[in-house]
């Protein structure tokens, strides 16, 4: 069941569109940030809230890869695996994380601390390899930087 306060920022949301629906994806992100995930109770909640099927919501959330559908680590790592930066160090930089953290993509940490995803591009090929976690961006990455920057994530 959605909380009181995710109703009133969902609803406050959907104000300032012209049809309910068009705050699917902002209702989509309010539960995430309060839950880190969307569960399939999650999609009824919001679908019953709108006033609109199950399947348009699940639709959207699952078109969305920043949208997650299964729970993740407190920390979720997204690996830009486009084509610059796999020429550019891409690859080994998931080989290595991959193999410090024990988990392969779309898998989490036993403490769950991490989760690991790929992404298509983070927009910043001139500066490859990158990955964000959560909403901080790491780019021109090395073995020793990824040790620094997975320090500062508890």
């Amino acid at each position: 069941m959605l909380t009181e306060k995710e109703k009133l920022e969902i609803l406050e949301e959907v104000k300032m569109y012209p049809y309910p629906q068009a705050a699917c994806i902002d209702a989509l992100r309010i539960v995430q940030k309060e839950r880190n995930w969307v569960s399939d109770e999650n999609v009824t909640d919001i679908a019953e809230l709108l006033n609109v099927s199950v399947e348009h919501v699940d639709s959207i959330a699952s078109f969305y890869t920043r949208i997650y559908r299964r729970p993740v680590g407190r920390n979720v790592i997204l690996i830009c695996d486009s084509m610059v930066c796999m020429m550019m160090g891409g690859e080994s930089l998931y080989d290595y994380l991959s193999k410090r953290l024990g988990i392969n993509f779309a898998e989490t940490t036993p403490d769950g601390r991490f989760t690991l995803l790929p992404i298509s591009c983070l927009g910043d090929c001139d500066h490859a390899p990158a990955f964000m976690i959560n909403r901080d961006l790491y780019n021109n990455l090395s073995k020793e930087k990824v040790e620094e920057v997975l320090e500062k994530y508890k």
